[in-house]
């Protein structure tokens, strides 16, 4: 719920609606660009965007190459499977592929579990072609952020939460910025970030975006 497109092709979901807010609450113009994850983070590595907000995980490795915002939404990982699957666990897993998208915490999450349980990732860019990877068979499983993952299921999109690892990969989400630069739009984030949850904007946004349908 956090970025996506709808039935008209336009980028919407709870960052896209809480970063215009926070432009409009604290007075500073926006150009977004939807790259994909990896490429936000390369774009702002490269100079050619001054922050990413996309669901990015503050974890203590990223810390070292970017600042981050104070947290606006707190996750953790799931893996879920196709609907009726009979993957009901880890422990189902072994000798089989599953699916994670690249540079991410549930990345993170499946390499962890992966020598444990005995099976083997495949990697994409993008939640819908895993999912998609997923219903086909080609992969059992995928790892995600759960609120991400809970989303799609509640739109339907054919897979079932099956583990959730709230201990381990449980982390606050975070506006970022590149290590030392941009510390002026990091202070608006965050004192727009303040006001909007003082008025009630922030969980307009959220509940929209998160409320069952």
């Amino acid at each position: 719920p956090f970025e996506y497109q709808d039935e008209s092709g336009n980028y919407v979901g709870i960052d896209m609606e809480l970063i215009k807010a926070i432009a409009e609450q604290q007075g500073f113009t926006i150009t977004i660009q939807n790259p994909g994850f990896d490429a936000a983070l390369n774009a702002v590595q490269a100079g050619q965007a001054d922050a990413v907000i996309a669901g990015m995980s503050i974890t203590e490795e990223r810390q070292k190459k970017y600042d981050f915002s104070e947290a606006y939404y707190d996750s953790y990982v799931c893996m879920a499977v196709k609907k009726g699957s009979d993957i009901k666990g880890y422990e189902d897993l072994k000798g089989k592929k599953v699916a994670a998208k690249t540079g991410t915490q549930g990345a993170d999450c499946a390499e962890s579990l992966k020598d444990k349980y005995g099976f083997d990732i495949t990697y994409f860019d993008d939640s819908a072609t895993m999912y998609q990877d997923v219903k086909t068979g080609n992969t059992v499983a995928c790892f995600e952020d759960q609120p991400v993952m809970a989303y799609g299921v509640s739109q339907g999109n054919g897979l079932e939460i099956v583990a959730e690892e709230k201990d381990n990969f449980s982390t606050p989400y975070g506006f970022a910025v590149l290590k030392g630069q941009n510390a002026d739009l990091l202070k608006m984030f965050n004192e727009g970030l303040k006001n909007i949850k003082a008025n009630g904007t922030y969980d307009e946004i959220v509940a929209k975006y998160t409320s069952a349908k």
